[in-house]
């Protein structure tokens, strides 16, 4: 083994033993800096003889191109392993369960309109939709209250102009069905209603749902089984339902329903109805001698606080998770 191959053995040995980039580069600079072992070899080529000359340059640059090769390919590893072991300092540990996403829930007034959606649809109820900006006449007059009606007081809204507001009921929605369709009818309609309330029992935006049936020899008794088969559906099949005389402008005669709670110790009223008053039929341009038909209205926030127990209207609004992710 001559000189040069004991010079390549003695620095692969310094190279395998580097633990880091900054040993390498000692190396590079005692074998190939200015004053390096190699660097040393390649100026004694001068001093050499002639047929001497080709064949030792040929072994110094042999030389130099090996410790190269070497040092770049041990630069890499290190590089390489200073990668890894960052990685594996970053990483995550895969075994370990990850964090728990929140997951989205459907607004408790929403799953409530939905049931009662899906308690009417089974009776043959149509959904229905309508504009929340209404005019004076379909939120009112069409529905005989007219401007010096009294029970436009219990109607107190929010006026946008003289002739727009935003809708007290979604009534306005049965007057344009019965415009653009011909008996028989039958929908429902859900949305929000606003009116000006400032109590503790009341929200000044609120959803309400309201029900049209329209159709020869439609009676009060249509009425009572109708609303007897879905409150029972809707709040427990163990419910009594109670009707007394009320009085609504746009029907005649008019009730209000009553559920019981604890037996028939309690009662309270879930919505309003009434066989539609023949001067609504009229503005619609149906004849009362030949269609009758019964409407009814309730609000959604009472209905989803009797079903789940809820004692503070004021939750509905607030969109707080802890409370919405009871439903």
């Amino acid at each position: 083994m001559d000189d040069f191959e004991i010079l390549a053995q003695t620095i692969k040995s310094q190279i395998d033993k580097v633990k880091d980039l900054d040993d390498i580069e000692k190396i590079r600079v005692a074998t190939l800096g200015k004053n390096g072992n190699v660097t040393s070899l390649m100026k004694k080529i001068s001093t050499l003889p002639s047929e001497e000359k080709a064949d030792f340059g040929k072994k110094v640059n042999d030389l130099k191109l090996k410790i190269e090769t070497m040092l770049s390919q041990k630069a890499a590893s290190l590089k390489m392993e200073m990668l890894k072991s960052k990685f594996l300092e970053r990483s995550l540990d895969m075994t370990i369960p990850g964090p728990l996403k929140s997951v989205g829930k459907i607004h408790v007034i929403t799953q409530v309109i939905n049931e009662c959606v899906d308690v009417f649809s089974k009776m043959g109820f149509n959904v229905v939709e309508g504009p929340e900006i209404e005019s004076v006449y379909y939120n009112f007059e069409a529905l005989n209250t007219p401007q010096w009606h009294p029970a436009r007081d219990l109607h107190d809204t929010f006026y946008i102009s003289e002739n727009l507001l935003l809708r007290t009921h979604t009534s306005p929605v049965q007057i344009r069905t019965m415009e653009k369709q011909q008996p028989p009818i039958r929908i429902i309609s859900a949305g929000r209603v606003y009116r000006n309330d400032y109590d503790a029992t009341h929200l000044p935006s609120f959803f309400q749902m309201e029900g049209l049936a329209i159709d020869r020899n439609i009676s009060i008794a249509d009425l009572k089984g109708t609303l007897e088969s879905a409150i029972r559906a809707i709040l427990g099949h163990d419910k009594i339902v109670r009707f007394r005389p009320h009085y609504f402008p746009f029907t005649e005669p008019s009730v209000e329903v009553d559920v019981s709670f604890e037996g028939k110790k309690e009662w309270l009223e879930v919505l309003g109805a009434g066989m539609v008053h023949p001067n609504v039929l009229r503005n619609v341009g149906f004849d009362p001698d030949i269609w009758q038909g019964f409407a009814f209205g309730m609000g959604m926030e009472r209905i989803a606080m009797l079903k789940y127990g809820i004692n503070d209207i004021r939750e509905f609004p607030r969109n707080y998770l802890k409370f919405l992710r009871l439903f």
